[in-house]
């Protein structure tokens, strides 16, 4: 009988990822993210090249294939399985329908920090979004939540948008927010104004101008860097 494909996957994933583990590097790694997370210890291009061995040959996943393998790497304990993870997904990510967002709203609030939380967000999220705008409404809803990582979610999805941004989701967003405290929060805002300043930057001055009451320093130091 032919092995499932995520059972492959996760299982050359396992054995290529152990094979390369250094502890050293990984220390390293561990102190950069201020001890949060363990990891395996190889660079970002290793890394590539690991997951580029792992998938090859295998079938083009199926959205439940997608969720199997993300859920699984999430319950490694290795940081690196997370990564693998993100990739993945941002390569596949015209495969699943609108009910994947709920997987991804696990992945986000789980073991969450900016290292996961930005590239589900700007690119799974993003093209999810994209491809089924009635998730507009969750996000939303996000945007307003008492957890951190969804509302730095929402206010960076559309990050890759450009001439398609609804800027009245993302100026409203970052109104939404403008005082909170969390600098992570404060952060994405600047950023994603900033971003946006590329395609429109007289929206974003005039934003900027009107909101200097509410906005944070660092919001608006971000959000004007380049203007």
């Amino acid at each position: 009988m032919t092995r499932p494909m995520t059972d492959e996957l996760l299982d050359r994933l396992v054995r290529l990822f152990e094979a390369a583990r250094d502890p050293i590097r990984a220390a390293g790694a561990a102190a950069y993210m201020r001890h949060q997370f363990a990891f395996l210890g190889f660079s970002t291009p290793t890394q590539r090249v690991l997951a580029r061995t792992a998938v090859a040959g295998l079938d083009k996943p199926t959205e439940d294939d997608l969720r199997t393998v993300a859920l699984a790497c999430w319950e490694h304990t290795e940081r690196e399985y997370q990564y693998f993870a993100c990739d993945w997904l941002r390569a596949h990510v015209s495969v699943p329908g609108p009910g994947f967002l709920i997987t991804v709203r696990t992945l986000i609030t789980t073991k969450p920090w900016w290292d996961t939380t930005d590239p589900l967000a700007t690119r799974v999220v993003g093209g999810l979004v994209r491809r089924h705008p009635q998730l507009g409404a969750d996000l939303d809803a996000w945007s307003a939540d008492s957890d951190k990582w969804l509302v730095r979610t929402a206010i960076l999805h559309q990050l890759h948008y450009g001439t398609e941004t609804d800027t009245d989701r993302l100026f409203g967003y970052c109104t939404r927010q403008a005082g909170h405290p969390d600098f992570f929060i404060r952060k994405a805002i600047g950023w994603a104004l900033r971003h946006y300043a590329r395609t429109d930057p007289d929206a974003v001055r005039e934003y900027v101008s009107r909101n200097r009451g509410v906005l944070s320093p660092l919001s608006i130091r971000e959000a004007t860097k380049h203007l």
